[in-house]
């Protein structure tokens, strides 16, 4: 049996998973980790790193909230650009999105439910 409750470090325990510490991609010998019903991601973006390709016809909820740096997320609706700790973005299922880190950035993002 896997332990019902865990302590650590987001980025360390996220590192082989590009940042996804939470999710159904989590092997389920990492206990609470894994899970079906929410993804949650710590990422440090270096300045320049973006994501080329938009996503497509994604039916997930998404948050994206600023740590720290300056972060644009494109989206089908708008877009916005992060630039104070606390900012975020959120967007609902079918909205396809593309982001850059416009300065050193560290983000979290929660996405639900968790799907392949």
């Amino acid at each position: 049996m896997t332990a019902n409750w865990q302590a650590g470090n987001a980025a360390e325990d996220g590192a082989d998973t590009r940042g996804w510490l939470v999710g159904h991609f989590i092997d389920p010998s990492q206990g609470v980790r894994s899970q079906k019903d929410v993804e949650v991601k710590w990422f440090n973006h270096p300045a320049g790193d973006k994501r080329v390709e938009w996503t497509s016809d994604d039916q997930r909820t998404t948050l994206v909230m600023l740590v720290e740096g300056n972060f644009r997320v494109d989206t089908t609706e708008g877009n916005s650009t992060m630039s104070r700790p606390g900012d975020y973005v959120m967007w609902g299922p079918g909205v396809d999105h593309s982001w850059e880190a416009l300065a050193d950035s560290t983000v979290l993002t929660v996405r639900w439910p968790s799907q392949t």
